[in-house]
């Protein structure tokens, strides 16, 4: 008698022990499910701003995030330099364009329009000292600057010609250097501003063909550290975009489509960059998303540097 007494005390023992389980097990699910339902009406049905930048949110609260900026981009009819230009205006920007050819920048400036955006045009050859001076007086109050008007004549070192290569170094350097110098004073008056220099992989890597256009480009992104430090404790940041092999008309036409391509393919992703994709680097540069970044040069070329 005494031993089944025990072992009936058992039994009922082991029957309130796996009741005790039972009922804590149903209470940790309880729990979970209800912390996992708050948590999705809280927070995944809840229309999110962005975490980079507080000017930006989702849908139809988006704040453009360059309204009430003016912004100038040299180059800005074509290729990545109009891609630039389209971008700024769809983030608010008032923009001006600048190229040597008034109906292709009358063109450019027509369809930014037609995109909702503002924008004008104005004739300017960097080439030319008084019609940079002109520009700058013209432009005078940009908050953003985007260096991106370039010339590239390639020619093997032993075949480069002496016109070609003066005109090299007068477009690409020279010019946005004296623009940069007049402008960025302008803005740092203002309490500050945003300029972005466009450079090339061929600075960074040595490629066939490129000496005298690839050295104009490395001297703008030493350029573009040296203004970084100067101009920086007057609010003017300064960054340049690198861009690999990008599929633009005048580039194509220059190598030819089906050999610029085989060079696209050759490049860890495996073809060549849109302009747009190029304009969306320079577009962060520019933006107060990157308002810690000075003296910087973003690589944006699908891999083609890592490769050497």
């Amino acid at each position: 008698m005494a031993g089944s007494a025990r072992t009936n005390g058992r039994r009922t023992w082991r029957r309130q022990l796996h009741w005790f389980y039972d009922i804590a097990w149903f209470y940790d699910i309880a729990w979970f499910y209800g912390i996992a339902w708050l948590y999705d009406i809280a927070v995944v049905n809840t229309p999110r701003r962005h975490v980079m930048s507080p000017d930006v949110t989702d849908g139809k609260d988006r704040i453009m995030e360059f309204r009430d900026r003016k912004a100038l981009v040299t180059g800005g009819a074509t290729g990545i330099g109009f891609a630039t230009a389209r971008l700024l205006a769809r983030e608010g920007a008032e923009v001006v364009i600048a190229g040597r050819s008034e109906e292709a920048g009358a063109k450019a400036a027509a369809a930014l329009g037609e995109y909702g955006g503002r924008a004008r045009f104005l004739q300017a050859d960097l080439r030319d000292p008084e019609s940079v001076r002109r520009l700058v007086e013209e432009a005078s109050d940009m908050d953003v600057l985007v260096n991106n008007a370039g010339a590239f004549p390639f020619a093997p070192t032993a075949e480069q010609g002496l016109d070609a290569f003066q005109q090299l170094f007068e477009t690409n350097v020279r010019g946005p250097f004296f623009l940069t110098a007049a402008l960025a004073q302008k803005m740092a008056a203002r309490g500050g501003g945003s300029i972005v220099n466009v450079t090339t992989i061929a600075a960074q890597r040595g490629i066939p063909g490129t000496a005298a256009y690839g050295s104009t480009k490395a001297a703008v992104e030493s350029l573009t550290r040296t203004w970084a430090v100067e101009f920086g404790g007057l609010g003017v940041r300064v960054n340049a975009v690198a861009p690999g092999h990008t599929r633009t008309q005048n580039v194509s036409s220059m190598i030819g489509e089906e050999s610029f391509e085989r060079i696209g393919a050759e490049v860890p992703l495996g073809r060549l960059a849109a302009p747009e994709e190029i304009a969306e680097a320079i577009l962060f540069l520019a933006s107060s998303r990157a308002s810690y970044v000075t003296g910087t040069v973003l690589t944006v070329d699908g891999g083609a540097v890592a490769l050497t």
